[in-house]
């Protein structure tokens, strides 16, 4: 993990690694499963999903646990 670099400032699309929403549950991302909106700003990961915030974290777990892809 030493290699992961925190995600800059921007807009992304976030897909959840885990196959399955059991799995997602389990990995606590269920908010986010399948895919959300990622919004970068500030020190923040902010997920959305119809506009609305669904769950965050910080921008270094975020390029971790999910495929990020700029939007």
């Amino acid at each position: 993990m030493k290699d992961v670099k925190p995600l800059r400032d921007g807009k992304y699309t976030a897909r959840c690694k885990q196959a399955t929403m059991l799995a997602a549950v389990a990995a606590g991302h269920s908010h986010v499963f399948p895919m959300a909106d990622l919004i970068v700003a500030n020190g923040w990961a902010r997920f959305y999903k119809g506009g609305k915030e669904v769950w965050s974290c910080n921008p270094t777990y975020a390029a971790v646990h999910f495929e990020v892809h700029q939007a």
